[in-house]
């Protein structure tokens, strides 16, 4: 590869961009998602694209990978004009990306979906390929696991192994860290930062403005489709930085104390064990917690570690050892199926929000019937579908929670994946339930809607609701919480005081460590 040039556009990047997009527009009916945009990319740069949900980042990088076609504009690779077709051709001249939304066939093991990229190389040798340079990167991954066993968090590390795989000389990266534990983000960075001194441009999208501070050498950002500023984020706060993404300053979250502990418990765990569903999943071992009302819990955990076996079992999805190891306002629920639970006033957001949290192909409003139907609260009597309140519905959740849309009521895979998270979200939040199980609920979203995300959770809580929180977002768990637990192949710490546990105690509690102070524990 090359040698990378200065690192620092002040003292001027030499040489031809790698890519340069000039004039881009692109239009979706009546909605302009990209207007009259001119970005370039040099040779070594980690380059920033910020915005809000909806502002056209992903429009822009899916032109520039040949996913969608510009109305109008042109693109120049290496200085030369250049047409990209579709993914194939940008793989071609040497684009590789990392979708927010992965494009992975479940049914596929992780070498037979990277086989699909890279059909040149023998399977064996491909699996010999990926243990190495997935080991290599930090990001480790068995490359005889099928794909629908594994978590979000590992599931990622698949995509961005098969996109270092390809050798590009241009990665753009579409939330890379979303689902990924901090110790497997600096892993990451080690790379891309290796990666950057041989040469390779790095176009770098992600709405956690510290990593984005830390490691990127350049900064465009968009608004409402359009180039409104740029900057060298090294040399600008967090909060400046999501001062220009939205216009202005970011709302402060409030936290009006919690209850005591003398509330009622509205959700109880009590030695919950479950084998694994598969071979590759995790099993439950005498899980024990309890939320009551007026609180938020939260439960942090490195990726595969029992947190989907954990929200299965919570929901519904999966039947619990006993009735009575789940309860939700009294009621033994363990053997009860989700519909019997949402009847009980209990919501639930999964981590996977396209395909598990909504129906890829469905409206929103037909999404809203799904999850009310046989709830006593049901947009279904008689054989009848009220689909006018349905679009309510949504056209409510989508004013409250601000989701961008290009059409009253569209179906769930054309929102950007923030977007279609401020949905999910709210959209459970409209039924005003007694206990919210979220599973990652602020994963892909900026950070103007993390902080509503954040204080409605605050606020359900403090109306007398039970929430408990499944994240990786260490910064989101001690923001919001009250009481914090840690999973760790599928054993739960006890709870502690949110207010009186550090980063690294969390950490040392996600490396498998249950030791607490005496004293400290509470509530289990």
């Amino acid at each position: 590869m090359n040698e990378a040039p200065s690192l620092s556009r002040a003292e001027g990047w030499v040489g031809v961009p790698t890519l340069e997009a000039t004039g881009i527009i692109k239009d979706f009916a009546t909605l302009r998602a990209n207007d009259n945009v001119n970005f370039s990319i040099r040779p070594g740069e980690i380059h920033a694209l910020l915005g809000e949900n909806g502002a056209g980042k992903s429009t822009l990088v899916k032109i520039l990978y040949g996913a969608l076609q510009p109305s109008a504009g042109e693109i120049r690779w290496k200085g030369n004009r250049v047409t990209i077709s579709n993914p194939a051709a940008a793989r071609k001249l040497g684009i590789g990306m990392v979708f927010q939304h992965f494009s992975l066939f479940d049914a596929l093991t992780v070498a037979e979906n990277i086989a699909l990229a890279i059909s040149d190389t023998p399977l064996a040798e491909l699996k010999q390929r990926i243990t190495a340079v997935s080991a290599e990167y930090g990001l480790p991954l068995n490359p005889d696991s099928i794909i629908a066993d594994l978590s979000v968090g590992e599931r990622q590390r698949v995509e961005i192994v098969r996109c270092l795989l390809q050798e590009p000389e241009l990665i753009i990266m579409d939330e890379p860290t979303s689902v990924l534990t901090p110790q497997e983000a600096d892993d990451l960075f080690v790379t891309l930062k290796r990666l950057s001194s041989e040469g390779v441009s790095v176009l770098y999208i992600s709405h956690r403005l510290e990593e984005v501070r830390v490691i990127c050498h350049h900064a465009t950002i968009l608004r409402h489709g359009k180039v409104v500023s740029e900057c060298d984020p090294q040399k600008e706060t967090a909060g400046r930085l999501a001062s220009m993404m939205v216009g202005a300053e970011l709302r402060k979250i409030s936290a009006p104390p919690a209850v005591g502990a003398d509330a009622p418990v509205r959700l109880a765990v009590k030695d919950l064990s479950l084998p694994k569903p598969h071979a590759f999943g995790v099993a439950l071992e005498h899980v024990s917690l309890d939320v009551r009302g007026g609180e938020i819990v939260s439960i942090a955990g490195v990726a595969g570690n029992g947190q989907d076996e954990l929200f299965d079992a919570l929901s519904g999805e999966r039947a619990a050892n006993s009735a009575d190891a789940i309860r939700i306002d009294g009621a033994d629920v363990g053997r009860r199926h989700v519909n019997a639970r949402r009847k009980l006033k209990a919501a639930f957001v999964p981590e996977e929000r396209l395909g598990h949290g909504a129906v890829p192909r469905f409206k929103l409003s037909e999404n809203v019937i799904l999850t009310r139907h046989g709830t006593g609260e049901g947009l279904i009597s008689s054989g009848v579908v009220r689909f006018g309140e349905a679009r309510d519905i949504a056209g409510r959740v989508t004013e409250l929670f601000d989701v961008r849309k290009g059409t009253a009521d569209p179906e769930a895979a054309s929102l950007s994946g923030g977007n279609l998270q401020k949905f999910v979200v709210g959209r459970e939040f409209d039924r005003k339930p007694g206990v919210l199980v979220v599973c990652q609920p602020t994963w892909g979203v900026d950070a103007g809607a993390a902080a509503t995300i954040r204080q409605a959770l605050i606020d359900l809580a403090r109306s007398g609701s039970a929430v408990l929180v499944i994240s990786q977002d260490l910064d989101e768990i001690l923001e919001i919480s009250d009481r914090v637990a840690v999973i760790s192949k599928g054993h739960l710490s006890p709870t502690r005081d949110a207010h009186g546990i550090s980063r690294e105690e969390i950490g040392l509690l996600m490396g498998g460590s249950h030791a607490h102070p005496a004293g400290e524990a509470h509530g289990n």
